[in-house]
């Protein structure tokens, strides 16, 4: 099954205005009974699911970082390395908004399609592109982490980044209890404090919003980072906070707090001019 995401392969994804581009067709199956559950990459789920929809697990996180994949014409092993006007491609607004904050002196370029896809564009003898930055779990799934020349540590990668989401109806309890053998709990409390800062700060796939939280069993603390950056690059609202978290209602709470100190820091700002200027 493909959805409109899948479909339409020469728009950048922050035209589409539209939080569901990955997700809406494959709900519409699972409405009808065509099928009992949907496996999500989470990173591309709404944070509010239909009413008749719940997500019913959420899979151990991959490593959720970006990579750094270098066209086979360099052999160079960093962002730090590539010379001034190099072009990266990746099909984030959220990666090429922290890229450029940190590496001014690069050239960024739309890029779509799947893995193989994106990867052919980039070895292809004619690539106006010089690497991309995906996402290491992608590439780890795939067998392709040779082609990983840099984990990136500086950016915070995407909500639910590296995770896996099941969906199913709200009502299908038969199915709920055969999908929560593959829920993972760590990953479920952080992926839920990520999830609800995003649902708070109103943002979706094309906003540049990235996360990262982290669950220390042996502190039992859940800890969440989170950062806002304008798409230019120029302006940028940072928080993070900690918490004792019981369960994910507890790190739904840590994720509203984080929301709520980068809303007083002017994230707002930065959100609302992205939604001026995005597609109605």
């Amino acid at each position: 099954m493909k959805t409109i995401g899948d479909k339409i392969q020469d728009v950048a994804l922050n035209k589409f205005g539209d939080k569901g581009l990955f997700t809406k067709e494959l709900e519409l199956a699972l409405e009808a009974n065509h099928i009992d559950l949907v496996v999500h990459s989470l990173k591309d789920m709404p944070t509010t699911l239909p009413a008749n929809m719940a997500l019913a697990a959420i899979t151990e996180r991959e490593d959720p970082r970006d990579a750094l994949v270098m066209s086979p014409r360099h052999t160079y092993r960093s962002l730090d390395e590539l010379p001034p006007g190099s072009v990266v491609g990746t099909g984030s607004v959220r990666r090429v908004a922290q890229l450029r904050r940190l590496y001014p002196q690069l050239e960024f370029m739309d890029i779509r399609g799947n893995l193989n896809t994106r990867l052919a564009k980039l070895d292809a003898e004619d690539s106006p592109f010089d690497a991309l930055v995906l996402a290491v779990a992608g590439m780890a799934r795939l067998g392709l982490g040779h082609r990983i020349a840099q984990r990136i540590d500086p950016l915070l990668h995407a909500v639910g980044q590296g995770a896996l989401g099941i969906e199913i109806r709200a009502d299908d309890q038969n199915t709920r209890q055969v999908a929560m053998c593959l829920n993972h709990g760590a990953t479920a409390m952080a992926c839920a404090a990520e999830r609800e800062l995003m649902r708070v700060l109103e943002g979706g796939c094309s906003v540049p919003i990235g996360a990262v939280a982290h669950w220390d069993e042996h502190s039992s603390r859940l800890e969440l980072k989170a950062t806002v950056v304008s798409p230019d690059g120029q302006h940028a609202v940072e928080a993070q906070g900690q918490a004792t978290a019981d369960g994910e209602e507890g790190a739904r709470a840590l994720g509203s707090e984080v929301a709520a100190m980068m809303r007083e820091r002017g994230a707002d700002r930065i959100l609302s001019a992205i939604e001026r200027n995005s597609p109605k």
